[in-house]
């Protein structure tokens, strides 16, 4: 597998650092190389979060994500930001709840998810991060769902994990 180099991007507050965590967390269990590397305005909650994450079966020489194989966004400003970057032929996901545009690039693969309606009938707005990532794993094959799951319940705070696995594969359901 080449390196799949990924930003996750939003407002501080919406899970994105956690997203690329349990993604890497993920690939580490996977015998994967990963690098993690968060990035966040000095607002706590309402400011702009991204992380860039790379998972290689080659040593990763720096986590600098430059030309993302995938973007992950969670509200306009991210698309704004970061549509430019994906490489051609790469992947866009967005939650379609919060960016209230479309791409304009054609040259890349869109998927729209409705996350947080997904998460709300699932019973926890917050997890719609889960539902985004979800459908990352299951799109980009960057690691199985499986290694994904348990990376959940060995990182992630226990009383969501039923919530946050029920998001995932309702993410996956989008990217089939």
């Amino acid at each position: 597998m080449a390196a799949q180099e990924i930003i996750f991007a939003g407002f501080g507050g919406q899970g994105i650092l956690s997203m690329g965590k349990f993604l890497a967390y993920a690939g580490m269990d996977a015998n994967m190389n990963v690098s993690w590397l968060p990035s966040y305005g000095p607002e706590m909650r309402g400011g702009t979060a991204n992380c860039s994450v790379i998972v290689s079966d080659q040593p990763v020489g720096s986590p600098i994500v430059t030309d993302p194989t995938t973007v992950v966004v969670m509200n306009r400003p991210s698309l704004d930001k970061f549509e430019e970057q994906i490489t051609k032929g790469g992947l866009l996901i967005m939650d379609s709840d919060l960016v209230n545009r479309e791409p304009e690039r054609n040259d890349i693969e869109v998927i729209k998810i409705p996350a947080q309606t997904e998460a709300e009938k699932i019973g926890n707005k917050r997890i719609a991060n889960m539902v985004l990532l979800g459908a990352l794993v299951e799109k980009t094959k960057i690691v199985e769902m499986d290694v994904l799951i348990e990376a959940l319940r060995a990182h992630g705070k226990e009383k969501f994990f039923e919530a946050n696995k029920k998001a995932l594969m309702k993410g996956a359901e989008y990217a089939k």
